[in-house]
């Protein structure tokens, strides 16, 4: 069969669609937003395909996993296996990289274990393999006398519990064994002796004691010793030395590893097997030990503690000093002032730098023991006053603001280290710099001389330069290395050449997966679907195209087109021009959203959709319709806010002016420094001036221009909610007037209902059988929960004494259940609520439903709702807003009411900053500041600021090159 045919699709609001699309070609859904196109792609055959490869495993697999509801349609037929490639975005965890994302890292780990260059980490020497002669040699120098015990690590670093090894070992012979740096007799272990299964453990036999003296015999039992050591742990011998005052001190040999180096401690440590764990930074024995992996550390600063050094003690100049004290707070601070003899109304920025140091270091104390009441020292307090009692416990000497808050960072509840961590900053580790590893995994080199590179430098470097460096790598490996390590450096050259043709050079392997977009998480899931060399597989892709500039449209498109050519079937619901024009066939689904879409409008060729007089699609691709350039831009206020030299991240020095009361796309290609001047310059530094954000940035030397704007707001892709409590109505602030209505009904009144009762968070007028959920969580341990429609509202959240009230015919759950527009002509009597639903209306979002799930709404939806909600509030006329790529997700009959709304609010006197790459919207700026010239290390600059007819000007500007075809110039 050389098609898929749907026959009946009713799937939310599909109305009776029904469809053929060819097989093995390059398919875009396409329409305006709401229209129905994820409903037919994801919600019918991405489901009905999943739905039917669960019914093909076995009854026992399936008991786990639970069935799939089989999707509204009558029939698919011809479907293939299918795989969705959406836009969740990748783990938050801070452990996730794009390396580990793209199981890049987990090559490279084996490849430097098993070839890398071993160096010493202090000296920089190379490590080379010791021989039994040369241990032998080494310790035989010890002196004289010496104490020494030969052991054996027979368990480095495992889990398990190794019961059946005591008893073989006792069987051997063995008297003693040392487990976790402690002795044990073997005979006095029990029989039943286990360690803990889930730990990690060090286990050491002991070969022999032996007293190190100059004879023959001694020399002979030491080399036996030594060998029999070795042997038992595959090459690795320890052998302590013990001093006459007890102190002891390990000696690590190996016969994979040694230095030229004189054996002592420290070197010793480095000596560790060359396996791939050693290069995890998930793992303790590749870890840094300072930051466990993580990179960075967080510490309590002072410069947090005290945000107003103007004031003084009696005024609160230390912030956390009233909140931890609490009503003992003026009794405690003054006896602490008469104690140590400083003045408590003196500001703490005059205050002598050993009394700053007393009060945020302390100094030493004797804890008090007992429930006794205190009353030598400062104040008094009991020990069941848990929270106020490290402040007052102690006399003779009090501990520092600073020591006890980390001791209750580690101790105290849940509120309070909450509040303490709003005094702590982020900050590079101090061990390793960053890089997350020991100091020997960072000495493990690969390539040659100069050029060779550890495992963290290689991950440093943007992907392009990482293919050319591992391309480069055989250069410098003999034949045999060559035949360990060829199909671990050809599967990392493949996967970083498949980043490089979705678009992602400029990314490096570190970056944290959680600061991934949704379109850069998805097209690392393009491309390793493309590293499967997979066919016969249908890929449903949501919107591969955002976050991608123009300039790297072309690459992704390719990719599609190999995916394709290389059996595959796709469907891609995209709003990009490029990727409609390139496409073998287009399916435009309308004519409008909600309701009023899900027909299927034209399909076929996009030229043929071109000459469909009913395709909204259509018509923009052919012409007929456009968004229209402003025949005149705002002049703006003629004052500016002002970057200057920035330095943050991959910003190259840069002094950036954003002119007020303008309309200003920030733009460049992915990578080049956009969001960094944006998000972690501009916003940060506006919050900070605001005293919004307690951590004062870096990065830049000043902006200047503050005192122009008294408001910020940022309006980002972030979720509205993270439950299903949260949605479109409770958000935008809706719902109160709403509720309000309802009980203001007769119905209610003669009940006794207030607004209390229509509201699902609380007992009354919810369901209690689910908590006003609508729905019950199955936990499934090891699997993912399973959402259960409620048995007793069926999903409608309130009891059936609340859906009894009715307002002109609807309850309140019906209500929720309305789209916007439908709302928007439901309560038309109602100027305050249908003010709010006609701006929902006015920025696209007139599809979704009021009560509709958070979790649900899209990045763009999300950012749209928020919008919506701050055009609702009053503007003050000097307000700064910031957008991230707000055109994700519209078409462009979408997009013109968008830029409508943005418009109002520029005409209001406010100044809004968009981060974007669709060029219909960019065409219509007033400003624009063109960032580049390329993404990562090859970015950062200004390349070019002004109108978009001088953008069009700028030969260096990506951006101009695409903007010239609508501008004469």
């Amino acid at each position: 069969m050389n098609e898929i045919q749907i026959r009946r699709a009713n799937e939310h609001n599909l109305c009776d669609v029904s469809l053929s699309i060819p097989r093995d070609k390059l398919v875009v859904f396409t329409g305006v937003s709401g229209s129905g196109k994820s409903s037919l792609a994801f919600d019918t055959i991405f489901s009905e395909g999943q739905r039917r490869y669960v019914e093909s495993l076995s009854s026992y697999a399936r008991q786990f996993i639970g069935q799939f509801e089989k999707p509204d349609v009558e029939s698919i037929e011809g479907l293939s296996p299918a795989i969705a490639i959406d836009q969740k975005s990748t783990t938050k965890s801070p452990r996730s990289t794009v390396g580990t994302v793209t199981e890049i890292y987990d090559y490279l780990r084996l490849i430097y274990a098993k070839v890398g260059t071993p160096h010493d980490p202090k000296t920089g020497q190379t490590l080379t393999s010791h021989t039994l002669q040369s241990i032998f040699s080494t310790v035989r120098a010890f002196p004289e006398g010496s104490k020494l015990q030969i052991l054996s690590p027979v368990v480095r670093g495992r889990k398990g519990e190794y019961n059946a090894q005591f008893r073989q070992w006792r069987k051997e012979g063995y008297v003693r064994v040392r487990i976790d740096e402690t002795m044990h007799l073997l005979e006095e272990l029990p029989e039943d002796y286990r360690l803990e299964r889930n730990k990690r453990h060090d286990i050491e036999l002991v070969i022999d004691r032996l007293v190190l003296k100059s004879d023959d015999a001694t020399a002979q039992r030491l080399m036996e010793g030594l060998q029999a050591a070795l042997k038992k742990s595959d090459g690795f011998v320890l052998v302590q030395r013990v001093n006459d005052d007890g102190d002891s001190k390990d000696y690590a040999f190996s016969l994979h590893l040694s230095s030229s180096a004189d054996e002592d401690e420290e070197t010793a440590q480095t000596l560790e097997e060359m396996s791939p764990r050693l290069f995890s930074f998930n793992s303790p024995y590749g870890a840094c030990p300072q930051c466990q992996g993580l990179a960075v550390q967080f510490e309590i600063a002072e410069d947090l503690l005290v945000p107003e050094p103007d004031k003084t003690l009696e005024e609160g100049a230390i912030a956390p000093f009233e909140k931890f004290t609490g009503r003992y707070y003026p009794t405690f601070i003054k006896k602490l002032g008469k104690k140590h003899g400083f003045s408590t109304t003196t500001p703490f920025a005059k205050l002598k730098p050993e009394e700053k140091n007393f009060l945020l270091y302390g100094e030493f104390r004797k804890q008090v023991q007992g429930d006794a009441l205190i009353q030598e020292g400062y104040g008094f307090a009991t020990e069941t006053d848990e929270e106020e009692s490290d402040w007052f416990d102690f006399v003779g000497g009090f501990d520092g603001v600073m020591n006890i808050m980390k001791r209750r960072l580690q101790h105290g509840s849940e509120s309070t280290k909450a509040y303490i961590r709003t005094f702590m900053r982020e900050r590079e580790c101090e061990a390793c710099h960053g890089a997350r590893l020991k100091p020997f995994s960072l000495a493990v080199t690969l390539g040659q001389g100069e050029q060779s590179k550890n495992i963290h430098q290689l991950c440093e470097l943007p992907i392009r330069e990482a293919l050319l460096f591992i391309q480069s790598v055989p250069e410098s490996l003999s034949e045999f290395q060559m035949t360990v390590a060829r199909h671990p450096l050809h599967e990392v050259e493949e996967r970083l050449r498949f980043l490089l043709e979705v678009g992602l050079d400029y990314l490096t392997l570190t970056r944290p997966a959680a600061t991934l977009s949704g379109g850069e998480a998805q097209r690392i899931r393009l491309a390793s679907q493309l590293g499967a060399t997979m066919s016969g597989i249908l890929y449903i892709l949501d919107e591969p195209s955002i976050g991608l500039h123009q300039h790297n449209n072309n690459q992704l498109i390719q990719t599609l087109q190999k995916l394709r050519d290389q059996g595959n079937s796709l469907i891609v619901v995209e709003h990009d021009e490029d990727t409609i024009r390139a496409a073998d066939w287009v399916v435009d689904i309308g004519p409008q959203a909600g309701v009023h879409g899900g027909r299927i409008v034209a399909a076929g060729s996009p030229k043929a959709v071109m000459k469909s007089a009913d395709s909204l699609t259509g018509q923009y691709l052919s012409g007929k319709r456009s968004i229209q350039i402003p025949e005149t831009l705002r002049s703006g206020s003629g004052k500016a806010l002002t970057v200057h030299k920035a330095t943050f991240h991959n910003l190259q020095n840069v002094t950036v002016h954003f002119p007020l009361e303008k309309l200003i796309c920030v733009t460049g290609l992915s990578g080049s420094g956009k969001s960094t001047l944006v998000f972690d310059i501009l916003y940060k530094a506006v919050r900070y001036h605001f005293g919004e954000n307690l951590v004062k940035p870096d990065g830049f030397q000043k902006i200047s221009g503050l005192e122009h704007i008294d408001k910020l707001i940022d309006i980002d892709q972030s979720p509205i909610g993270r439950s299903s409590r949260s949605n479109p109505a409770t958000y935008t602030g809706i719902f109160d007037p709403i509720r309000n209505v309802f009980a203001n009904s007769e119905a209610a009144k003669v009940r006794g209902y207030k607004p209390g009762r229509f509201s699902f968070n609380v007992s009354g007028g919810r369901c209690e059988a689910c908590k006003g959920d609508g729905v019950i969580v199955k936990e499934m341990n090891f699997l993912p929960d399973v959402h259960i429609t409620c048995e007793v509202c069926h999903g409608q959240r309130y009891n059936p004494e609340t859906l009894e009230v009715t307002y002109h015919g609807k309850n309140i759950a019906e209500v929720l259940d309305m789209t916007v527009a439908e709302a928007y002509e439901f309560f038309h009597t109602l100027p305050r609520i249908q003010k709010m639903l006609g701006v929902l209306n006015d920025v696209g979002l007139h599809y979704i439903k009021l009560g509709q799930p958070a979790p649900t709404l899209s990045g763009g939806e999300a950012q749209r709702v928020k919008l919506a909600t701050e055009f609702c509030r009053r503007s003050t006329g000097k307000t700064l807003y910031l957008l991230d790529e707000p055109s994700t997700g519209l078409h462009w009959a979408d997009m013109e009411n968008l830029l409508h709304i943005l418009n109002r609010l520029v005409d209001q006197g406010n100044t809004v900053v968009v981060i974007e790459h669709n060029l219909d919207f960019i065409k219509v700026a007033d400003h624009i500041i063109d960032m580049g010239p390329e993404g990562g290390n090859r970015g950062g600059f200004v390349v070019a600021e002004g109108t978009p007819q001088d953008i069009a000007r700028c030969e260096d500007s990506y951006t101009g090159r695409f903007l010239k075809r609508y501008f004469d110039v």
